[in-house]
């Protein structure tokens, strides 16, 4: 009987019980959340522009006052 064990226990200890890795995928952002990510999105180009035109009023504004 300890024959036949012998090379049962090598093939058993050969078996590698990790599993396979898995491909990396890329991920998809959850549906659900989708309308708050493109508001956000959104929300962030008009703070931009807010800025932007803001900057241009205060270069008007100090132009204004050296002259």
């Amino acid at each position: 009987m300890k024959p036949s064990l012998i090379p049962l226990l090598l093939l058993l200890s050969a078996c590698d019980s990790s599993p396979p890795p898995q491909p990396k995928t890329e991920l998809q952002p959850n549906p659900v959340f989708e309308t708050q990510i493109q508001s956000m999105k959104k929300a962030q180009a008009v703070d931009g522009q807010v800025k932007d035109a803001a900057e241009a009023q205060r270069k008007q504004m100090d132009a204004a006052t050296q002259e």
